[in-house]
């Protein structure tokens, strides 16, 4: 069963949700593989624009993504590789299961 409030998955006898801590009557029981992002399309948008930080927009990292795009952008591209040696690296981490969910918990399939 999970949260209706955050989602998260909850045991059957939990009236409260551990992660948000709200009181929660009624568990929705919700298929898991909603919530997943692709392990490979994020693998692969790191390998290949990860200097612009595609891939942690896409696992919702909005910190480190905009961190990578001001990185590559305000310095006029000058410091491109170092974000796309970053994203790079993230991208292979990603693909090799090192780095196995998104900003949410969930699980990359």
């Amino acid at each position: 069963m999970y949260c209706k409030y955050c989602g998260k998955k909850m045991n059957e006898d939990q009236d409260v949700c551990l992660n948000c801590g709200k009181i929660v009557k009624d568990k929705i029981d919700i298929d898991e593989s909603i919530n997943h992002k692709s392990k490979v399309a994020a693998g692969i948008l790191g390998i290949l624009f990860g200097g612009l930080g595609a891939h942690n927009f896409y696992l919702g990292y909005t910190g480190k993504a905009v961190a990578q795009l001001l990185i590559t952008v305000l310095s006029c591209f000058l410091l491109s590789l170092v974000s796309a040696i970053w994203g790079f690296i993230e991208g292979i981490l990603i693909l090799t299961d090192s780095i196995n969910e998104d900003a949410n918990g969930n699980r990359l399939v």
